[in-house]
């Protein structure tokens, strides 16, 4: 039996590798096209990727940029680091080539020098892990780059189930406050920080753009949903010990739904393009 504990859930390559389809399918397409537009002039951009995981903004963007292009991956773990130096695509639309490489680093210690002669910047799933510190020390880097920055799927807090479940907003509660804990004396922003990082590109004079990029998810993603299902529950729970015992009942609840065919799931973030004046 699948018991859910207080244990914390750690991101792995395996987790990576699961999600990457879904947030393909996810981002906003419409500010890919804009972001095309502001790099129109320039013959060979250079990307920036803030906290790349395995690469999968390279792999998912470089391809869509129908010219050469050189990509900065910034992470703070090597080995990812090396995954996503190894499987940056080496050709973009058209034919023209694609050129990588990699820096350690620790993005919360970002400064404006880390990002010099960016062309544009992007990032994934990382404003949610940020304090509002880190959040304003980052926009005011990307700010001072002068150039546009892509941030793609952050959580916004809200998660529909279908068929509904009277535990579901329990759950939901129990997993935003999660999101928003203090951790190593870091108050985390979670699904408030897409809305402040929009408010600060703003307060410094940039155009924001923000769209929705939900995943959708059920049977036929089958391995995702089940890994999502475990690690929200084991994250509500980490929160909130007492709901143990009926997170894992929950659990198999939602487990049995989803071999059946029944379960919808979408969980809701947003993507956001910021261009300075």
């Amino acid at each position: 039996m699948t018991v859910v504990t207080e244990a914390p859930v750690l991101v792995s390559p395996d987790w990576l590798a699961l999600r990457e389809p879904a947030d393909a399918q996810a981002r906003a397409p419409e500010l890919v096209e804009r972001l095309r537009w502001h790099l129109r002039n320039d013959e060979c951009p250079v990307i920036y990727d803030l906290g790349c995981g395995t690469g999968s903004m390279a792999r998912w963007l470089a391809p869509q940029l129908d010219r050469a292009q050189h990509w900065i991956l910034y992470d703070r773990d090597p080995a990812l680091l090396a995954y996503a130096a190894a499987s940056v695509p080496a050709i973009a639309a058209g034919g023209a080539r694609i050129t990588a490489e990699t820096h350690q680093r620790d993005i919360t210690r970002l400064v404006p020098a880390d990002l010099a002669g960016a062309s544009a910047i992007t990032a994934a799933a990382l404003l949610d892990m940020l304090t509002e510190d880190e959040l304003s020390r980052f926009i005011a880097s990307c700010i001072e780059a002068a150039c546009p920055t892509l941030i793609t799927l952050s959580v916004v807090g809200r998660v529909d189930l279908t068929p509904a479940d009277r535990l579901d907003e329990t759950i939901v509660e129990a997993f935003n406050a999660h999101q928003r804990r203090t951790t190593g004396g870091r108050q985390l922003l979670g699904p408030d920080a897409v809305d402040v990082a929009a408010d600060l590109f703003t307060q410094h004079g940039a155009e924001v753009l923000v769209r929705s990029s939900p995943w959708r998810l059920g049977s036929a993603c089958g391995a995702l949903t089940t890994e999502w299902l475990i690690g929200w529950l084991g994250a509500a729970v980490e929160q909130d010990p007492g709901l143990a015992e009926l997170a894992t009942a929950y659990l198999h609840r939602r487990l049995d739904e989803l071999a059946s065919g029944r379960l919808g799931v979408t969980v809701h973030h947003r993507d956001l393009l910021a261009v300075p004046s």
